[in-house]
Parts: C-alpha cells; sequence; structure tokens
C-alpha cells in the first residue's frame, strides 16, 4: 500500500469533492476505502460543527442543559468537545459561543485540534485507506492566516505538527491550483445559493482581511490569492510526498490520468 492517506487540497471552487470522489473509487478497487468530504458530519480528524468547553464553562448552562452536554460529549485533556447537532433553541445559542473553527482563542483551540489528530493516527484502521478534504492546508489556513492574521511562519509551524502526527500514514497530497482564482469563483457562486455572500463576509472581516483593507468581492479574491500562494510555499517545504494540478477542471480526463500516474 503506497499510503494510508491521501488529502485533497486547493481554494474554494477548484474541484476538491469531485477529485475526492475519484481518488476514493480508484483505491476501491483494491483496498477498502473511508472517504470525507468537507461538510459532511462526523470527521476522524477534524471538528467541523463542535463547541470546545471547559469544565468551567459548563457551569454557565442550566442542570438540564449540563446533563445533556455531558452526555453526548467527548471528554478531552482539557475540556468536553460537543456536537452542536443535538442541539437548538437558547442552548444552541449558548454553544455557539464556543464553537470551534470560530470564536475560540487561539491558545485554546490549538492544542484540541492537535488532539483530535492525535487520536485519529491511534484509532485509524490499519487496513482502511482515508481521502480527505480540506484538513491539512486549508482549515489551517482558515484559522492561522484568515481569522487571526498570523504570518506565514506561524501556519507553516502548525501545519508541521499535524504533519508530523500523520507521518506513518505515508500521506499524499493532492493539490488543485486555480490561475483564475475570479472566473472560478464566479462560475460556482451561481450555483451556491447565499454561498458567496458568507465567506465574503468571513474573509473581509478576519484579521487578514482586515489588515490589508478588503472590500467586498475583490478583497474576497485577494484573500484568496494570497492564502493559494501560501499554502504552496509551505506544501513545498513539507515532508510528505505531494502532487500539484494545474486547473484541474479545465480537463478533468488529464487531471485523473495525472493522478493515477503520479500518486495511485
Amino acid at each position: 500500500m503506497r499510503s494510508r492517506l491521501y488529502i485533497i487540497e486547493g481554494l474554494p471552487c477548484s474541484g476538491k469533492s469531485t477529485t475526492s470522489a475519484f481518488v476514493a473509487d480508484a483505491l476501491k478497487k483494491d483496498h477498502d476505502v473511508c472517504c470525507i468530504d468537507e461538510g459532511t458530519g462526523e470527521h476522524p480528524a477534524d471538528y467541523e460543527f463542535h463547541s470546545f468547553l471547559s469544565e468551567s464553562d459548563i457551569l454557565a448552562f442550566s442542570e438540564d442543559e449540563q446533563q445533556k452536554i455531558l452526555s453526548v460529549s467527548q471528554k478531552t485533556e482539557n475540556g468536553f468537545v460537543v456536537p452542536l447537532s443535538g442541539f437548538n433553541g437558547a442552548a444552541f445559542d449558548k454553544l455557539l459561543k464556543y464553537k470551534l473553527y470560530d470564536f475560540l482563542p487561539w491558545e485554546t483551540e490549538y492544542p484540541v485540534m492537535l488532539e483530535k489528530w492525535h487520536s485519529f493516527a491511534e484509532t485509524a484502521d490499519k487496513d482502511t485507506v482515508y481521502v480527505f478534504n480540506c484538513v491539512l492546508l486549508q482549515n489551517p489556513m482558515c484559522e492561522t492566516m484568515m481569522r487571526f492574521g498570523f504570518p506565514i511562519s506561524a501556519s507553516k509551524e502548525y501545519i508541521e505538527k499535524i504533519a508530523e502526527i500523520i507521518k506513518p500514514f505515508a500521506p499524499v497530497v493532492i493539490y488543485l491550483k486555480t490561475s483564475d482564482i475570479r472566473s472560478s469563483v464566479e462560475k460556482a457562486s451561481s450555483e451556491r445559493d447565499g454561498w458567496l455572500d458568507a465567506v465574503i463576509d468571513y474573509h473581509i472581516n478576519g484579521a487578514y482581511g482586515k489588515s490589508i483593507n478588503a472590500q467586498g468581492f475583490d478583497g474576497y479574491i485577494s484573500c484568496l490569492s494570497e492564502r493559494q500562494r501560501r499554502e504552496l510555499e509551505i506544501l513545498s517545504q513539507l515532508d510528505v510526498e505531494s502532487i500539484v494540478i494545474d486547473d484541474a477542471q479545465a480537463d478533468w480526463d488529464k487531471t485523473y490520468r495525472m493522478i493515477k500516474e503520479g500518486i495511485l
């Protein structure tokens, strides 16, 4: 088995989901495969829709809410990871303030995310090949760069820690590079109702967007352009096997052939 973990990376609208499905289908001929796309729910190495509470945080909730939180949460070294999918109303609103990826300070979030990666590495099925989307570069960069405005050195340090944890899997990264980011986003946004407004707001109001005075759609594209540049720089220095494919969606037959011949 060449690798036990394939990670598909690239900007929004670059074709990551389509590529992930292709890689998973190709691998299924000879292996048991677990393919996790972004936004699909429970993830063995990531927290997509969860909050993190310390023991003292839980005390701010009612007794009934505390009981439910404790019954569904996962105990970690420093607190409790709570899936938000089982809550609504006032309890949901209160839990949202502790949501991973959106509201927690970095010093709280950072160890929780690394602990999740360690847990995956320790419990992953040894006979299964995993195909993940976004978790090595996109999600860490959205946090360290976009939300917190950290320099590339800080992003690289965090991503290197993840790469070290998954090293026993001999991971392979497939990066889908986009040459015309504006056109790619414009085309995809017409098929995703409400998506563009949400991502523009996230990027221009994050620490990095504010640092460059990003405004509207043009500001969003500027953020993505710099993120891609940083991701490719970091990837080139990581101790992982990788392949960079230019404009994957322009010619899927060529893209699939490159993947088959290059890393499968």
